[in-house]
């Protein structure tokens, strides 16, 4: 048994559905299929949930996930009497129904309870069109055996309680195909949860982990794990394979490919991870498994928008481990990703996402206990197993900020000076 992971973009029209359906059926054992939302709907329902939360009307953006959705049911399936119709509008009505509802105190509660219903329509989609086209599948809702804590949009995975549940739910009784959502769960108390943006990798890793699969296949709009983002190199290169290890410090530096936390469920049982090309499903793609080596073609990783934080202690004295305590403490309450920290005696500095809500808290916090000072406008640029020539080859046209190195490492902060 094989779990099979398709993102938003690997989903975005009919034409990318009907692909999923030819990909799927040819694999004739058994097979679990996590999906993702659309592609934008994420961010569409992040507009409903905004408006939603500060009681503006959110009629307008709905509409916009809903004529999205229908466009595709439209091409997918001609005849209107057909029972997805009666499923997916259901779900339009759950979801207006909740927004009628006066929104709560904690928005990141709001957000999992309205954001879920991409997933649970794309799912819907995929099932009933598989189902069309002869390929016997099975919809499962993935709430009813994932457990996590109420940590809202960063819920922690109950292992204990979602093993046993996952093995009851997840039993192949009249298809040997089972259709779920990525991205969301729930809480012991059926109050639904998220695992993080972009979450649905994770997903696919705590189910192939739970039902010891053979192998896990991240399904991409590219051609598996390069080694920088084509938005930003003409000459990527693909790398077939690649540790654990590896996989998991390019996960956190931002690779977008894969979500930071997928590799350890699978490490941890060494359940092998394909990358592999949604538009050329015949290739290999990238393998993601326990092996060794010295080191790999330098990856590269570029974050935009970051802010440098320079905070530092109102009475000049030294940055001691009870005042980064304090610091850590701010960030983690308010839930903002530090992406590089650096500290001298007097000094202690962070490169973060220019997150327009989380990071004016964050300073507001900050500035209770220190002064606090910042950069706009700048970038981070990250180089897995760099060397002189690729450091030149990123700060052509680039003023140097700060620097930090380790042996496989170099990350720098950068200013664009053209």
């Amino acid at each position: 048994m094989i779990i099979y992971k398709f993102g938003g973009a690997t989903i975005r029209s009919a034409d990318a559905v009907k692909n999923l359906a030819n990909i799927v059926r040819s694999y004739d054992q058994k097979l679990v299929v996590v999906v993702s939302a659309m592609a934008k709907t994420t961010n569409a329902m992040e507009e409903v949930v905004y408006l939603y939360f500060n009681r503006k009307d959110p009629s307008e953006a709905v509409l916009k996930v809903k004529n999205f959705h229908y466009s595709v049911l439209n091409e997918l399936f001609p005849d209107h009497s057909h029972n997805v119709y009666k499923r997916i509008g259901g779900l339009f009505d759950e979801l207006e129904k909740k927004l009628q509802s006066d929104p709560g105190l904690n928005y990141d509660f709001e957000y999992d309870q309205i954001i879920c219903y991409g997933e649970l329509l794309s799912t819907v989609i995929v099932s009933e069109y598989l189902s069309d086209e002869g390929i016997r599948n099975t919809w499962k809702d993935i709430r009813k055996a994932l457990k996590t804590d109420n940590t809202y949009r960063e819920a922690k995975v109950d292992w204990e309680v979602s093993g046993e549940l996952v093995k009851k739910e997840f039993v192949f009784r009249d298809t040997d195909i089972l259709i779920t959502q990525g991205f969301i769960a729930a809480t012991v108390n059926n109050l639904t949860t998220t695992l993080g943006r972009e979450g649905s990798d994770y997903t696919a890793a705590i189910l192939a982990s739970l039902l010891d699969a053979d192998q896990v296949v991240i399904w991409k709009d590219v051609p598996g794990v390069l080694n920088a983002d084509p938005k930003w190199f003409d000459d990527t290169i693909l790398i077939e394979h690649i540790s654990y290890r590896d996989a998991i410090e390019l996960a956190y530096y931002g690779v977008g490919v894969i979500h930071p936390r997928t590799i350890q469920p699978l490490k941890n049982k060494d359940i092998k991870l394909y990358v592999r090309s949604f538009i050329e499903p015949d290739k290999p793609g990238t393998l993601i498994s326990n092996q060794e080596y010295q080191k790999l073609i330098p990856s590269f990783i570029f974050r935009v928008g970051q802010v440098l934080l320079s905070i530092s202690s109102k009475d000049f004295s030294f940055i001691y481990e009870e005042n980064l305590e304090l610091i850590l403490g701010i960030f983690a309450r308010n839930k903002l990703r530090i992406n590089l920290m650096q500290n001298s005696a007097v000094c202690f500095q962070v490169c973060v996402n220019n997150d327009k809500t989380k990071l004016p808290a964050v300073v507001k916090d900050l500035e209770d206990h220190f002064t606090v000072s910042w950069t706009n406008n700048l970038e981070l640029i990250t180089i897995r197993y760099y060397d002189d020539t690729t450091i030149a080859r990123v700060l052509i046209n680039k003023e140097k900020i700060l620097e930090q190195r380790s042996k496989n490492t170099i990350q720098m902060v950068v200013r664009d000076m053209g």
